[in-house]
Formats: structure tokens, C-alpha cells, sequence
């Protein structure tokens, strides 16, 4: 790596941290994104007990920036992805997306019909149909209404149709359900141990329900909606802070 290009990314990542601390400052005061250059300049403190006040703001927002700045650099790596999937649903349409999505499952499940039993490839057949609705669904929501209709709709379909066909067939597969339900079993512990570790929650669900069969399907299912506000939210703090790259 150049001097230059390391100089321009330690100046953007200032820029960045720059951008979010006045942002978090402006949450509780005015006039503090942007406001240096203007004509009133950025509002300070004309007391003592306000200027300690505002210290004590802008150190909490210090720390919460720190916290929060490796989400940004995620979305920044996220957001070049999902732009870029975007932009080839643009170019083909929603009849392309349909058309696409078709192959790709209707390939996996016409694999199901030779290698599975006839329930395994119902399912997978199942699973896919689902699938094409879902990324259709996504495209949809994709391009009407704004951000916040892409966050809470198309991010968590268009993860429903990259998950549940693989979830499905690996049911049926000792190869994929190697690699599949082990690692549903691993992230099913951690939920058990960490988010649902509350009031014992987890414990009846460990008492109640077995981790088998057509249950990873519905966990990953269920999965695919958080994760897909999460890969939403994480865009858009990217575009929040830097916006249009």
C-alpha cells in the first residue's frame, strides 16, 4: 500500500469518526455536524456546569463511536456487495430475477429428484418454491417505498431465498447436513446461551423442542429475518455516514 492511499484512508476514517461523534453530539445539541463552517459556527457551552455536561456527552459518544465504527467498516463491505447484486436485479428486472432464481433452485431440486427420496425432494422442491417467491418479494420491495421498506422487508426476504433451499435439501444429505447442521447446532447454542438466556426461555426450549429434521429449516427460516434487519441497518449506517460511494 501506497503513503498516499494509507493517508487517504486514515483521512477518511477521521472524516468518518469525525461525522459520527457530531452526529451523536447534535442528538442533545445544536449546530454541531457541519457547523464550522458556517456562519454561527458550532454551539458551545457558556456556563461551567455546561461545559461539563458537554464534555461528558461527547466522551460517552467517543466510546459509543468506537463501539459503533466497525459496524460502518462492515456495512461499507456489505454495501458494495449488496449493491452490486442491486444493480444486476435492475438491469434484468423482476422477470430476470424470477428467471434466475428458477435455474438456481429449480437446479438444486431437479438434484433432489435423483438423489433424495421422494418426500426429500418435495421438500426441496418446496423450499425452492419458497425461495423464488422470497427473492421475488425482495426485488419488489427493493424498489418501491424507501429505506426503511428495504430494511424491514427486502434485506430478510432476499436472505429467506439465499438460505432456506440449502437448509432443506441438506435434510436429505449427509454431505450438506454435515456442514449444515453442525453449524445449525452451533448457532443454535449460542442464541440458547446468549439472546435467549433470559427468564429461562431457554431452558423450556431445550425441554420442548429437539433441534432434528424440519426444525433447522424453521430456525434458519426464522434466522433469515433478524439477520437480514441487521445486513439492512448496518447499509445504512454505512450510507449514513458515507453516503453515495
Amino acid at each position: 500500500m501506497s503513503g498516499g492511499t494509507a493517508s487517504g484512508i486514515v483521512a477518511g476514517i477521521r472524516i468518518d469518526l469525525k461525522r459520527l461523534h457530531e452526529t451523536w453530539m447534535e442528538v442533545v445539541y445544536p449546530r454541531q455536524r457541519n457547523a464550522e463552517d458556517t456562519v454561527l459556527g458550532k454551539w458551545t457551552p457558556n456556563s461551567q456546569w455546561g461545559w461539563i455536561t458537554y464534555r461528558l456527552w461527547g466522551a460517552i459518544g467517543a466510546l459509543s463511536v468506537a463501539i459503533l465504527y466497525p459496524l460502518v467498516l462492515l456495512g461499507y463491505v456489505l454495501r458494495a456487495q449488496t449493491r452490486r447484486i442491486d444493480l444486476a436485479a435492475a438491469r434484468i428486472g423482476a422477470l430476470g430475477v424470477f428467471v434466475v432464481l428458477v435455474v438456481l433452485w429449480g437446479g438444486l431440486s431437479a438434484f433432489a429428484r435423483y438423489r433424495f427420496s421422494t418426500g426429500g425432494f418435495i421438500a426441496v422442491l418446496a423450499a425452492s418454491a419458497v425461495a423464488v417467491v422470497a427473492g421475488l418479494l425482495a426485488y419488489v420491495f427493493s424498489r418501491v417505498g424507501g429505506r426503511f421498506t428495504t430494511v424491514v422487508f427486502a434485506y430478510p426476504f432476499g436472505v429467506t431465498a439465499l438460505l432456506l433451499p440449502p437448509v432443506v435439501a441438506a435434510l436429505y444429505s449427509p454431505t450438506l447436513a454435515e456442514t449444515v447442521f453442525s453449524r445449525s447446532t452451533a448457532v443454535a447454542r449460542w442464541i440458547n446461551d446468549t439472546l435467549l438466556d433470559v427468564y429461562g426461555i431457554n431452558e423450556r426450549l431445550r425441554s420442548s423442542y429437539d433441534l432434528r429434521g424440519i426444525a433447522h429449516a424453521v430456525m434458519w427460516f426464522a434466522i433469515s429475518i433478524p439477520v437480514g434487519w441487521v445486513l439492512g441497518t448496518v447499509v445504512t449506517l454505512a450510507n449514513y455516514v458515507r453516503p453515495g460511494r
